[in-house]
């Protein structure tokens, strides 16, 4: 009989064994190597995008900003041009509804009251730099960023709606960041400003919370359908901008 015959049963299955895991460990796919670690401009870019993302989230700017993030958002996206992108119908729909239900702890009158203060001082601070701005403009020649034949529209449209054009604007997502600048760039007087900016403010500050306020303590389950009602409100104020677009459009043509 041959030796190897002869070895236990448990010690031949040590050495197969034995030998498998020095070919493994011989092999270059089986030797360990560093984690790489991220590079810190990418931990720089993966933090401004979820900043972002949690801009763009109504849910949470709610529930982890409170109101004051409500109406410092307000604020922002009625005046200052780099804020357009911001939520705001929804955001303001949302803050009634989540009131209704206490997730946003404050009584409806104050949550209403501090969105249309906030959209009103917003917009006075959009009209102050488009009024400061369109000093320059009249006397800016023609550029690729800039034509002269845009201000004159955009005079032409508030010379035919007047202040209409101001308390429209609020329900329409970017044109309500730009249309006090608009505003002030062509000098639109100050009063007649005043009348239609408090005039839009109050009606767009109340509806919106007032009527999420409402709808949340008639039917509480809304609030489990929180991101539908957001698609809805994206889809209606995208139709009505571009029908606006449009509209503005042909008749300049015209």
């Amino acid at each position: 009989m041959c030796p190897a015959e002869r070895l236990p049963a448990r010690r031949l299955a040590k050495n197969r064994l034995l030998r498998v895991g020095l070919r493994c460990h011989s092999h270059p796919a089986a030797k360990l190597t560093p984690t790489a670690q991220p590079h810190p401009y990418t931990l720089i870019m993966e933090s401004i995008t979820e900043f972002f993302r949690f801009l763009l989230d109504s849910e949470q700017i709610i529930k982890y900003g409170g109101l004051f993030l409500v109406v410092l958002i307000v604020f922002a996206e009625n005046g200052l041009f780099f804020a357009f992108f911001l939520p705001g119908d929804y955001l303001l729909f949302l803050a009634g509804l989540f009131c209704s239900n206490r997730q946003l702890d404050f009584p409806i009158y104050v949550v209403v009251l501090s969105i249309v203060a906030a959209a009103i001082v917003g917009s006075y601070v959009g009209y102050y730099f488009g009024k400061a701005l369109g000093r320059n403009l009249e006397n800016r020649p023609d550029s690729f960023f800039f034509k002269r034949r845009n201000l004159e529209q955009s005079r032409a449209f508030f010379a035919r709606y007047g202040g209409r054009a101001l308390v429209f604007a609020r329900f329409m997502p970017v044109v309500r960041t730009f249309s006090p600048i608009i505003a002030g760039t062509i000098q639109m007087p100050l009063p007649m400003f005043t009348l239609y900016n408090v005039v839009g403010g109050v009606v767009w500050g109340t509806s919106l919370p007032l009527a999420g306020y409402f709808l949340g303590r008639s039917f509480p389950q809304i609030i489990d359908y929180v991101h539908y009602i957001i698609i809805f409100f994206l889809a209606i104020t995208t139709i009505a901008l571009v029908r606006t677009w449009f509209s503005v459009r042909k008749e300049n043509n015209g």
